[in-house]
């Protein structure tokens, strides 16, 4: 069950994208239709893929007519054929067609990274790696990208800088050395604060191990090498890999054994699932 996101952290990204499209004097073109007029519509797939992200069309509907009656067909983290309905409004036509950009663009963006991410996930399944985005998102639409993959069936990495201490290769350079880093860590993290460290060959990697984070991120290894990280660890770590993660490579880099593998594509690189909307 996806915990689906509160309308309290969508309604200002869909409030920004609304203010950006009506401009400086508003819809222009839906002044043409009357006041009162009334439109039945449909969101459909133009292609197959996994659903995410309707309540960003919800909300952008009801912010323009707030008694306009929206139906979820087929619901986030569900899939849906090409043709296929995935949601249907009505309500003033005026409200309706206002707002029609601004719900298509969110929505088919947010769809488009868990399907992204569904692809990734298939690619690995049988064995134990899980796929996992970055903080590579779009700004200002962290939360909802991360959502999706969640929809996708991808987990999700920290949220922001404040969740976890990550060191990276340049913490390291910074610190003077991947022990340094991970001393100062220990030193500074709360209980609840989980810590991983970035190394870039085996040499660091069993520099880390004396330490004892919660997880090493291997990046740019090679398959031999991270073989031999696995087997290194022997399990009292997890292991995530980054760097060289493609549709192609994803399997083979899962059937190294390592815990997760981290992908900065699934919201960097994801494309737009094509909805439309059709009055009916």
């Amino acid at each position: 069950m996806i915990q689906p996101l509160p309308d309290l952290l969508i309604q200002p990204v869909v409030d920004a994208a609304l203010a950006e499209d009506l401009g400086r004097g508003g819809d222009i073109t839906a002044a043409l239709i009357d006041a009162d007029a009334r439109l039945k519509v449909v969101f459909a797939a133009r292609r197959e893929g996994r659903v995410a992200g309707l309540d960003c069309a919800r909300l952008a509907l009801t912010r323009m007519d707030p008694a306009v009656q929206f139906e979820a067909l087929i619901h986030d983290g569900a899939d849906a054929a090409a043709g296929a309905v995935i949601a249907r409004a009505e309500g003033n036509a005026r409200a309706i067609l206002t707002a029609e950009r601004t719900a298509l663009n969110l929505l088919g963006r947010i769809c488009g990274v868990a399907t992204l991410t569904r692809a990734y996930v298939r690619a690995v399944e049988g064995t134990k790696t899980r796929i996992t985005d970055t903080r590579k998102t779009t700004p200002g639409l962290r939360a909802l990208e991360k959502y999706a993959v969640r929809c996708g069936g991808g987990i999700s990495h920290r949220f922001g800088l404040d969740d976890a201490i990550l060191i990276k290769d340049n913490h390291v350079a910074a610190c003077g050395g991947v022990g340094e880093a991970l001393r100062r860590a220990k030193a500074a993290a709360g209980h609840l604060t989980p810590i991983e460290v970035e190394v870039d060959n085996l040499a660091q990697l069993e520099e880390a191990l004396a330490f004892a984070p919660n997880v090493i991120l291997i990046d740019n290894f090679s398959l031999a090498d991270l073989r031999s990280a696995v087997a290194l660890t022997a399990g009292r770590v997890r292991l995530e890999a980054s760097g060289g993660v493609n549709l192609t490579t994803v399997r083979s880099i899962a059937e190294t054994g390592v815990d997760v593998i981290s992908v900065g594509a699934l919201t960097h690189s994801a494309p737009v699932l094509d909805i439309g909307l059709d009055a009916v």
